[in-house]
């Protein structure tokens, strides 16, 4: 008789150790910074938990091995060449070390959020949206010694751009940021997260956003085929408040966002639109949740990848509506563009309807460059390859349009298929 192996696999142990070696590298709890308890409470609960893997459903098409693959300790700040900022636009560096408000005069209406005001609001919206023990989430929470807290009052009127570039360092860099918007005020944020190596970028946004209040939310993020990124977004709105996102990421060996949103007590509008890029053996991964939690809430989301050479594209858009709900009108739309036999796409748009008068929709297609469109631009001269990136530029640029216009200089398009990169 032989007994079965009870020890741990050993790419499990080794996906195990990885995390052991981060926490080990971590400030830990006992540093005198305003997210020490913070790091202690994640480090406990990421500690409990595996490793996502194919085996947990939220993850069954996502390979975490580029991450595992990662030196497990936090990225050395260094300086980056970075475009000129566009005109209107306010840039804070964010190295996850250093205090990007240094120096710094902010406009009138914003104000950073310390002590007890911060201890208190930290982490809530993550409550509210069921974000708190997201793996990723606990990650970041557990190794970040930094957070940008702004609190947000009135009409702003420069663009707040939020940048990080970790370069070709090795390492993880943590990002952590809140902002809260007051009743009526309005803002407009960018996030740029750029890399150009081995590296891992963990940001986690909250947001929350008062009565009548509207935040603008741009991300782009191109990234390297060696480099990963882990992207939460977590926003919870109240009455009459309106939030849009646009995001656009591509280039990572792993590049995962999560978007949550929450309304509150519904009569708020949440609008979300994205493009995803994968090619060589790059995975592109979002996972989006919407729960409306009161009635008259609206909701318009259109995602939209790309998928070339081995590379792999997920999306999965949850979209709740309970039975308070009523009068909710939600529509989610999926278009993907396949543009090679080897890579793949995974699209799951779903709606949990409980509530019995709404106006809910969602759709998902997977297509390949049109011949007719190619054969039109052909016969006017176009040379097939420009024939198909022009019509790869269309589809993308339907999102990457609706950007703030503060990532201009960064050059979304090219930047996410790589254009230019050395």
């Amino acid at each position: 008789m032989v007994a079965a192996s009870l020890s741990t696999p050993p790419v499990a142990a080794a996906r195990s150790g990885w995390t052991t070696a981060l926490l080990a590298a971590a400030p830990g709890a006992t540093g005198a910074d305003a997210l020490a308890a913070t790091r202690r409470r994640a480090a406990e609960a990421l500690q409990a938990i595996p490793l996502p893997s194919r085996r947990d459903e939220a993850w069954r098409f996502t390979d975490v091995s580029a991450l595992t693959a990662l030196s497990p300790s936090l990225l050395e700040a260094s300086a980056a060449e970075m475009p000129a900022a566009a005109d209107g636009s306010l840039r804070l560096v964010l190295d996850g070390q250093g205090d990007p408000l240094e120096g710094l005069a902010l406009p009138e209406g914003i104000e950073p959020i310390s002590g007890e005001a911060l201890e208190e609001l930290l982490g809530q919206v993550l409550t509210a949206t069921g974000s708190d023990q997201l793996w990723p989430v606990l990650l970041n929470g557990a190794i970040a010694s930094r957070v940008l807290a702004l609190r947000v009052s009135g009409t702003i009127a420069p663009t707040l751009e939020l940048v990080s570039e970790t370069g070709t360092a090795a390492g993880v860099l943590p990002l952590r940021l809140l902002l809260v918007l007051e009743p009526e005020a309005s803002v407009e944020v960018l996030q740029v997260h750029r890399s150009a190596g081995a590296n891992l970028t963990s940001v986690v946004l909250e947001a929350r956003l008062g009565e009548g209040a509207t935040l603008r939310h741009g991300l782009l993020a191109p990234g390297h085929d060696a480099g990963c990124l882990l992207a939460t977004l977590a926003v919870e709105q109240a009455t009459g408040s309106t939030f849009r996102s646009v995001s656009a990421h591509g280039g990572w060996a792993l590049g995962r966002l999560e978007p949550r949103l929450v309304q509150r007590e519904g009569a708020a509008l949440s609008g979300l639109k994205a493009l995803q890029l994968a090619d060589g053996r790059q995975i592109s991964d979002t996972h989006s949740q919407m729960v409306f939690a009161g009635p008259d809430g609206r909701l318009e989301q259109l995602h939209k990848a790309v998928a070339d050479g081995q590379g792999r594209s997920v999306f999965n858009g949850a979209v709740q509506v309970p039975r308070a709900a009523q009068r909710t009108d939600a529509a989610q739309l999926s278009r993907n563009l396949l543009l090679s036999d080897r890579a793949r796409i995974d699209t799951k748009p779903e709606l949990e309807i409980v509530a019995d008068d709404v106006r809910c929709a969602h759709g998902a297609t997977v297509s390949r460059l049109q011949l007719d469109e190619l054969f039109y631009l052909q016969s006017r001269g176009i040379a097939a390859d420009q024939a198909a990136r022009l019509l790869l530029r269309g589809f993308c640029e339907e999102v990457l349009q609706e950007l703030p216009a503060a990532a201009r200089p960064w050059q979304p398009l090219a930047s996410l298929l790589g254009e230019g990169r050395p």
